[in-house]
């Protein structure tokens, strides 16, 4: 059964940090695109930022451009979300998805075209 682990979340204060993990089963997962989203109560989930299959092309949202980086290790099947500077407005569950699809290069940020997704992880940012 495919699954997307996402671990790191919590509590943190204005302009401080949090490191986000997502751990798939399967050794298919590092052939994959792998992104991550973030959803905030009463709002669509968005897309925040993605990583293609060997970390060669990334792309963010505008609006973590800059303060958030995305990363992976393939021979640890993990994936990362480093978050700096973080704000109250990145409050939001985060998810850790991957789109199926062997050596994947070409990065979207579109959610329907993800496949798989973990369950999530709360990252609350207070003022």
């Amino acid at each position: 059964q495919v699954q997307l682990v996402e671990s790191g979340g919590g509590l943190v204060q204005a302009g401080g940090s949090l490191r986000l993990s997502c751990a798939p089963s399967g050794r298919a997962f590092s052939t994959f695109v792998m992104g991550w989203f973030r959803q905030a109560p009463g709002k669509e989930r968005d897309f925040v930022a993605g990583i293609s299959w060997n970390g060669a092309s990334t792309y963010y949202s505008d609006s973590v451009k800059g303060r958030f980086t995305i990363s992976r290790d393939n021979a640890k099947n993990m994936v990362f979300l480093q978050m700096n500077s973080l704000k109250p407005e990145d409050t939001a569950g985060y998810y850790c998805a991957a789109r199926r699809g062997l050596f994947g290069t070409v990065v979207r940020p579109n959610r329907d075209e993800f496949d798989y997704w973990g369950q999530g992880t709360q990252v609350t940012v207070s003022s």
